[in-house]
């Protein structure tokens, strides 16, 4: 009788209110009605000074008693002065250790860990990937970049696997922590370098400790993820046999969860290089302190020859990482020989090439042995730059293309975004959020674009969200057609697969260069960058959703005749769509980071405030804008990934 109440009672609804979204919408207008009078009262144009906070005063006076008390303060003498000894002694040691070992003690010993953990291939590439290293003429800057990384690394798995250790054990300090990781990893490098470095001075202790900052809540994630996924049946069946907390722990909980660390360590290694270039800016020297002084004189060969070695460390890292996660995974060892009689041969050889470079005095990389790749690379660029970037018929060149990307696209989003009322912003992205989330997620998103209005940046937000929108659109048209050609094509897809890997693991400021010489400066070579780093991700995600789509239904659609158009649109896209909404989610991520580094080729907007506050030591002007990018971030993360609602009790 009640079931038939509910439908008689539905049955007489109107058709717009039988529509969950129709409802949403319309409970929406109602509260935006009542509300209206009284949000009209701070006008409706641009956000309300009145409903702005300055913190321009109290962060100028922590800057200033920082500045005071550096130098006589016991926090300072005593504790911080102790962690900047401790990471500048580190670094110094793993780089001489490196540089008494010699290029070929060094090329040696990578080889032949890639050779113990994942076989002769992979310690081929290592060698070779080395020896490229000291071909360009990057040994020392590559040896200074991997003695910063080592102790970065070291440190960021000892912290994110403290905090994944407590994430994993208690679910109270997991939903504390969460919000401190996601700040670390949305909060642009560039706004928390300004206070590492008034702590601790330019050097290499605060390109270290920013590393730190940005490397470690991958580690922390995932340790987390794997202590909480361990076996329920292996945990109660330890727990039966009267094992203490510290035996299950150590006999059952962290070797079930060893393959979620090892990848754990894996992203932090990834994340760590692609600091070495921004943390270049605060005295870390190395690779990213070349490709950085290339970026100033826009010199696309010498960031080129810099760039190269950070890639080719990127890739042998990840696969040696990425090898022993699979061995520890799998269980894998040699049960006929134990861990001394695998490595006695491999340690004998190493040794003996690192005593023959010590007697022959070989240490160094021989100057004429270096290849200069500078002179030609730059001879292309200036040829891609005459012939490319203007006078091209009927296409017209780069510039033009810029140009009409920034009047057509970019200038309508921006000045449509900013001549909205504010309170209509907030209306759409609660709109946007609500409908494809729960009224939490609407909350969230209206919340964190608020604060923005009241941090004072409400504009430079707008500038910098127009270019974000607009260069999310590009990608996702280029990336959806790319993924669905890799997807369909076996050949197509080992085709893009060394050109994502370059461009993924590239540092942004490396192709920033080459998009600057032929786009010129402004907002649209930022979009531009910001395309090339984000399309990885979208290809490797959507490809990879559109290739597990169930074989049997793909079957059935071919028996019932439906062209390969039809089993696209009609089959494999809609089962895919978790992965293309993961994909948009992770573009808009990945965008916004750029866009903010664009900054510094005449992005404007926050990231300009970024760098500038950077540059002139300006906390207030530097974390405001920071601040204000996170805000943006998790407004724009919560109205592109839905979330699931939870089902009523007894429903």
């Amino acid at each position: 009788m009640a079931t038939l109440t509910v439908s008689a009672s539905r049955a007489g609804r109107p058709r717009i209110l039988k529509s969950r979204a129709a409802g949403k919408l319309l409970l929406l207008a109602l509260l935006t009605a009542v509300l209206l009078p009284f949000l009209t009262r701070w006008g409706s144009g641009t956000w309300p000074h009145e409903l702005t906070v300055d913190l321009t005063r109290p962060l100028q006076s922590a800057s200033d008693w920082v500045i005071d008390n550096r130098d006589s303060h016991p926090l300072f003498l005593y504790f911080f002065g102790y962690i900047s000894n401790a990471v500048v002694l580190s670094v110094r040691a793993v780089y001489l250790t490196l540089l008494a070992a010699g290029w070929a003690g060094v090329t040696v010993f990578g080889a032949v860990v890639a050779w113990r953990v994942a076989g002769v291939r992979l310690a081929c590439g290592t060698a070779a990937a080395f020896l490229a290293c000291g071909a360009l003429g990057m040994w020392v800057p590559t040896m200074q970049t991997l003695a910063l990384m080592v102790v970065a690394v070291v440190a960021s798995v000892a912290v994110g696997a403290v905090l994944g250790l407590a994430a994993g054990l208690s679910t109270r300090l997991e939903r504390a922590l969460r919000p401190v990781l996601d700040t670390m990893q949305v909060l642009p490098a560039f706004a928390y370098l300004l206070p590492v470095v008034l702590v601790f001075g330019i050097g290499v202790p605060a390109a270290v400790l920013a590393t730190v900052v940005y490397a470690a809540p991958p580690m922390a994630r995932l340790t987390a993820l794997g202590l909480r996924a361990a076996d329920a049946g292996v945990m109660e069946a330890v727990q039966s046999l009267g094992a203490t907390f510290r035996q299950r722990l150590l006999t059952a909980r962290l070797p079930l969860a060893r393959k979620e660390i090892m990848l754990g360590v894996n992203q932090t290694i990834m994340m760590a290089l692609s600091m070495a270039v921004i943390a270049s800016m605060i005295g870390a020297g190395g690779l990213g302190d070349r490709v950085y002084q290339a970026l100033a004189s826009v010199d696309v060969g010498a960031a080129l020859a810099a760039g190269i070695p950070i890639v080719l460390l990127a890739v042998v890292l990840d696969r040696v990482t990425a090898a022993v996660g699979e061995r520890l995974g799998s269980g894998a060892e040699s049960a006929s020989q134990g861990p001394a009689a695998r490595w006695a041969v491999p340690a004998a050889v190493t040794v003996a090439v690192l005593l023959a470079g010590r007697l022959s005095d070989r240490l160094t990389w021989p100057d004429s042995w270096v290849a200069d790749i500078a002179a030609p690379v730059n001879t292309a660029k200036d040829w891609m730059v005459d012939h490319l970037y203007s006078g091209v018929p009927v296409v017209g060149g780069t510039a033009d293309w810029a140009a009409h990307f920034t009047t057509w696209v970019l200038n309508p989003i921006r000045d449509g975004l900013q001549g909205l009322p504010w309170w209509g912003l907030l209306l759409i992205v609660a709109a946007v959020a609500w409908l494809i989330g729960t009224w939490r997620t609407a909350l969230t998103a209206v919340l964190a674009m608020a604060a923005i209005g009241v941090l004072g940046v409400w504009n430079p937000s707008l500038d910098t969200l127009s270019q974000v929108l607009a260069a999310v659109a590009v990608t996702l048209v280029i990336g959806f057609g790319a993924a669905v050609a890799a997807a369909r094509s076996a050949r197509c897809e080992r085709l893009l697969r060394p050109v994502l890997d370059v461009c993924q693991t590239m540092p942004q400021f490396v192709y920033l260069i080459p998009v600057v010489a032929l786009f010129g400066v402004g907002r649209a070579p930022a979009a531009a960058a910001a395309v090339i780093y984000a399309l990885p991700a979208v290809v490797r995600i959507v490809s990879q959703g559109l290739r597990q789509v169930d074989a049997g239904a793909l079957e059935s659609a071919r028996s019932l005749g439906a062209t390969g158009a039809q089993q696209l649109w009609q089959v494999q896209l809609p089962l895919a769509r978790h992965a293309m909404l993961l994909a948009v989610n992770q573009c808009v991520v990945l965008v916004l980071a750029v866009v903010v580094v664009g900054g510094l080729v005449g992005g404007g907007a926050l990231g300009y405030n970024v760098v500038f506050g950077l540059a002139q030591g300006d906390l207030a002007t530097g974390l405001v804008a920071g601040a204000a990018i996170v805000c943006l971030g998790l407004m724009l993360d919560r109205v592109t990934q839905p979330t699931e609602r939870r089902p009523r009790k007894g429903a």
